[in-house]
């Protein structure tokens, strides 16, 4: 069974199979070849990857961030974050960086990041004389804080396979990550715009504009302290929460910036269901092919492969950023949660590790998956958004792989940028 799931797994990737069905046929085919299950059994196992409670904050965290897009708040965001940095040389830059670090912080999806209000910046970027593959890149490369700064549906997936840890805490952990990630991008943008002598036209707006725009943009950064406050003072659960993100989200949208539209209101539920069908499955599917790994004794196996080498914590850190490096080139951040975290973090765990410097590593290394090709969703999804081809993109990216690789690798060997958030709130 561990043969034929392995086997067809790559074979169905390597044809171009997406993700969610070539896990699904790898793990019925290995059923199937095994011969001492029912075929019933995978559909069964699907079913029980998604039957949690805490996964319903997915697709409400999912509908609070298109309601909120609905809402014009990418709009408010975007003048928020320009009127402090516009003016500077690469200012478009670094308005594109400061508004996607503050949309993740409702979206929870680089996707959505890219598309909205990512593809948005990369037309300005494009008016004012920057490259636009540049700008795409930059786009691309920013948009990955999504998962990481909180709500982030990676965090819940993952605390779902590791008892250690909680929602709560991951989401505490993951606000200095992903402000490290973003002034890495801005410091990428600080040398290509010297480089390339990308300046800006616009004058720095007056104080008056800039108090207008601050206060229109109040009620929706409030979002991100409401759902903050909320779940560390022990107002409502990170389920919870994300029931409440979307009646506050319908309230800016409908009643303060008054821009959303009861006929809007279809469309937005359409789309909210289709990428949440789309994240569950792939959720169900991960569930099934665990489980065949889980009953071939593969986990336990590697377990003890892992600790008879006796390898040090560091050590351990640095094996695991190279496996998860590769695997993610293959695999999106879902599907490796579900079946990457039951085998290594109980083996971090015994090591000594803190699993929420664990978890967040290997958050942030699948993360960069989605901006490496061959796989690298997120720059495909750019590459349509933004209306620059795959080859122009890729070209630009290697500056700002390097930059995540930095910031990888001080996560992993300074805990604390993970640790000290949430210890010092309570969590553990």
């Amino acid at each position: 069974m561990g043969i034929t799931l392995f086997i067809a797994i790559i074979v169905l990737l390597v044809l171009g199979f997406p993700v969610a069905f070539a896990l699904a046929i790898s793990a019925a085919l290995a059923v199937f070849v095994g011969g001492r299950y029912p075929q019933l059994i995978v559909f069964k196992e699907m079913f029980t990857g998604i039957d949690s409670f805490p996964l319903m904050a997915v697709p409400f965290f999912i509908l609070a961030a298109e309601l909120m897009s609905g809402g014009a708040l990418t709009h408010v965001l975007l003048r928020f974050a320009a009127q402090f940095v516009g003016h500077l040389r690469g200012g478009l830059g670094y308005a594109n960086v400061m508004s996607l670090t503050l949309f993740s912080g409702i979206s929870g999806s680089a996707l959505a990041d890219a598309a909205g209000p990512g593809s948005m910046m990369v037309k300005m970027m494009d008016k004012a004389g920057y490259s636009r593959p540049y700008a795409a890149a930059l786009t691309a490369s920013t948009a990955i804080v999504g998962p990481i700064i909180p709500p982030s549906v990676s965090m819940i997936i993952y605390a779902l396979q590791d008892e250690n840890v909680s929602v709560g805490g991951l989401f505490m952990a993951g606000f200095i990550p992903g402000i490290l990630i973003a002034l890495a991008m801005a410091a990428v943008n600080w040398w290509v715009c010297k480089k390339r002598d990308y300046r800006s036209t616009d004058p720095r707006p007056s104080a008056r504009e800039m108090w207008v725009n601050s206060f229109k943009a109040i009620p929706a950064l409030m979002l991100i302290v409401l759902i903050v406050v909320g779940i560390r003072f022990g107002i409502f659960t990170p389920t919870e929460a994300s029931v409440v993100a979307v009646f506050y989200a319908l309230v800016c949208g409908k009643w303060i910036y008054r821009t959303l539209q009861w006929s809007a209101l279809p469309g937005i539920l359409a789309r909210s269901a289709m990428l949440t069908a789309s994240v569950l499955l792939v959720m169900a599917t991960s569930a099934a092919f665990a489980w065949v790994l889980t009953v071939e004794g593969i986990p336990q196996y590697l377990s003890e492969l892992i600790v008879s080498w006796e390898l040090s914590p560091v050590m351990f850190l640095v094996a695991v950023n190279i496996l998860l490096l590769v695997f993610g080139i293959f695999m999106e951040p879902l599907p490796g949660v579900m079946i990457l975290v039951p085998i290594l973090a109980p083996i971090a765990f015994s090591l000594g590790i803190d699993p929420t410097h664990f978890a967040m590593v290997v958050i942030v290394n699948l993360t960069l998956g989605m901006i490496t090709p061959p796989v690298g969703g997120l720059l495909f999804v750019t590459s349509v958004a933004t209306r620059v081809s795959i080859t122009d993109l890729t070209r630009e990216m290697p500056l700002f792989l390097l930059a995540h690789f930095v910031v990888l690798c001080m996560l992993t060997f300074i805990p604390q940028l993970s640790t000290w958030l949430p210890h010092m709130l309570g969590f553990q």
